[in-house]
């Protein structure tokens, strides 16, 4: 049995404006409208044979996973999930999922994992490859999947093989980290080094075994952890949400240092697949094809004398005059402009705005929440206006704030209202006023979108200021 593992985390901040720790890089709609989430999944659970996708990722992106997935039609029956309260990085990742696997299907299934951010165009190759790596995986092999390098890259970490050829593969000799421009020219040249993908296939006991024997306290953390963990499961759905405490008491250190590098056991299969880890803008750049001007545009974009340029602005009008060699992304609360030789630097940006404690490393104008979205539109002195959208059937929690007043006016659908003692339904152009400290509720009770406008006013609108009395989604801490 084979069961692919999606790693799902990250914030992708060389990818900023779009890319947020809320809205991560897997989320990102790429050119052709799917997501890089979307195209693992589809890939996954496309190859033969495989009947369950497992993903592990943050718990408070797992609605935003689910809905996702929702709009894809897979071959895959179930879909589970590991849940970490905070990133512990792959190693902690990966043997979560081992560890799981093990409880539920023994420990000689093949767990093949996946980032959710990286981009394979061919297909078939990768398929092929992971038959190569299933095989050896079966005979006790940790396995890589080496990308045949096309140029010197400093970017990429490196596999180095020995010239002794296993089934299918290669026997690694070590790993070795981001060379200068002069090594990957020499690496290129000697013909038996690939690029690392972060992409590996084992068997769930020779891993848990190998876990034990060069890295036990991540084991052994990792396993108390689940044993204090949460485990909710049907025929078609399983969701282990790892517990907190615990979980914090977990080393945080990448598969490769805590693993790979140490133990004796590992192979790399050589392929070639049209891989990319879209790690910048230049990178994501290339997906949209260039006018004659060697310009990439997405979006409405007007230009004059400008060429060679990358421009995402979706959303509004953007016009370049007179610029080359520019990377220019618009959202709606945050415009990047970088020279295309500095698009690795964009983290330095993201550095900042941690550092400032600024609202756009996180979220975007509009945040998804696991009943639909709201949107601010405008904010100032004592006073923010949102749009709120819920999904039929969903409703927010029960709650109340202890610092501002809520207005809400239906703009399209039903909307089913908690406020106080009373219950009612408002219907288009039909409005409540929720005083501060009223308990409320918002629930969509029919077949379309709730759209919603809030008005909130009060001394503090900070989102921290909720109380939650009861929530159908276990966002209530006990």
């Amino acid at each position: 049995m084979l069961i692919p593992v999606i790693i799902c985390g990250g914030a992708g901040s060389r990818l900023w404006p779009v890319s947020r720790e809320a809205h991560p890089k897997p989320f990102m709609a790429l050119p052709d409208g799917q997501n890089l989430l979307q195209k693992t999944l589809l890939r996954a659970a496309g190859l033969d044979g495989v009947t369950e996708v497992m993903t592990v990722t943050n718990r408070e992106l797992f609605f935003k996973t689910e809905d996702e997935y929702r709009k894809l039609d897979t071959k895959a029956n179930c879909l589970s999930y590991v849940l970490e309260p905070f990133g512990r990085n792959t190693a902690a990742a990966v043997i979560s999922a081992a560890l799981q696997l093990e409880q539920t299907h023994g420990p000689d299934v093949v767990m093949l994992v996946l980032p959710a951010d990286h981009l394979i165009q061919r297909t078939d190759a990768f398929a092929d490859a992971v038959v190569r790596a299933s095989k050896l995986a079966s005979q006790g092999w940790l396995v890589t999947f080496g990308i045949q390098p096309q140029y010197p890259e400093t970017g990429f970490g490196y596999i180095e093989c020995d010239s002794a050829a296993l089934d299918g593969g290669l026997q690694v000799k070590r790993f070795v980290e981001k060379p200068t421009q002069e090594r990957a020219e020499e690496y290129l040249a000697a013909g038996n080094y690939f690029w690392n993908s972060g992409m590996f296939c084992f068997r769930v006991g020779t891993v848990i075994a190998e876990m034990k024997a060069h890295a036990p306290e991540i084991h052994d953390s990792v396993a108390r952890t689940i044993a204090d963990s949460r485990l909710s499961a049907g025929e078609d759905h399983r969701c282990l949400t790892l517990d907190s405490q615990a979980f914090g008491k977990v080393p945080d250190i990448s598969i490769d240092y805590a693993l790979m590098e140490r133990s004796l056991k590992v192979a790399t299969v050589p392929c070639d697949l049209g891989w990319s880890d879209i790690g910048s803008w230049n990178a994501l750049s290339e997906l949209t094809p260039e006018n004659e001007d060697g310009n990439r545009l997405e979006g409405e974009v007007l230009v004059h004398c400008a060429n060679d340029n990358y421009v995402h602005s979706p959303e509004r009008l953007a016009a370049l005059v007179g610029v080359q060699n520019l990377i220019v992304v618009d959202t709606p609360d945050a415009l990047l402009i970088a020279h295309k030789d500095h698009t690795q630097d964009v983290k330095q940006i993201v550095a900042q705005l941690k550092k400032n404690g600024h609202s756009t490393r996180l979220l975007h104008r509009t945040v998804h929440r696991p009943w639909g979205t709201y949107t601010t539109l405008e904010e100032g002195h004592r006073f923010k206006i949102k749009r709120i959208v819920v999904k039929p059937g969903a409703s927010l929690s029960l709650q109340l704030h202890h610092h501002r007043s809520e207005h809400w006016i239906v703009v399209t659908g039903m909307a089913k209202v908690v406020n106080g003692e009373r219950t009612m339904l408002l219907n288009s152009n039909e409005s409540t006023f929720i005083p501060a400290g009223h308990q409320h509720r918002l629930e969509n009770p029919g077949v379309i979108d709730l759209v919603l406008i809030e008005v909130q006013s009060g001394d503090y609108l900070g989102e921290d200021d909720i109380v939650r009395l009861s929530d159908k989604y276990g966002r209530i801490d006990v």
